[in-house]
């Protein structure tokens, strides 16, 4: 149930920007093992004005974060293995590895909201996705 957000700062096709959400998604799949219909993830496309950048940035026009707010709980090796998928998915698609950040939100579960206006705390959520074990 993670949910992503990727900000960019320049305008890709749609093509483009589907690859890029797909290449977040498969890389929550794999190193945190979500379900392949459990999608929550967003992309914005900021004018390159208002998304600054570090000036040894090669091609600052790829700059790109990805912000990802989950259950807290997963190992350090599970978020290692997240941040290599990432970048790994993302060169896939023409973005330097050294133009990405990842920043990953851990949220308990009785501060997140799902279906029907109750904390997840309350609902059986049916998976054991919220913990998963180290990544191998």
């Amino acid at each position: 149930m993670p949910a992503a957000l990727i900000e960019v700062r320049c305008d890709y096709s749609v093509v483009q920007e589907i690859a890029i959400m797909d290449a977040v998604q498969t890389a929550l799949i794999r190193a945190f093992r979500v379900p392949e219909t459990d999608r929550n993830v967003r992309l914005i496309s900021h004018l390159p004005h208002r998304f600054t950048y570090s000036p040894e940035l090669a091609r600052p026009e790829l700059r790109t974060i990805v912000t990802i707010e989950c259950f807290a709980g997963r190992s350090t090796e599970a978020k290692r293995h997240l941040y290599r998928e990432i970048v790994e998915g993302l060169e896939k698609v023409g973005i330097p590895a050294d133009h990405v950040s990842t920043i990953l939100h851990e949220i308990e579960l009785q501060n997140w909201g799902v279906g029907g206006g109750l904390p997840a705390s309350d609902v059986d959520l049916g998976r054991e996705a919220i913990v998963c074990p180290d990544a191998t």
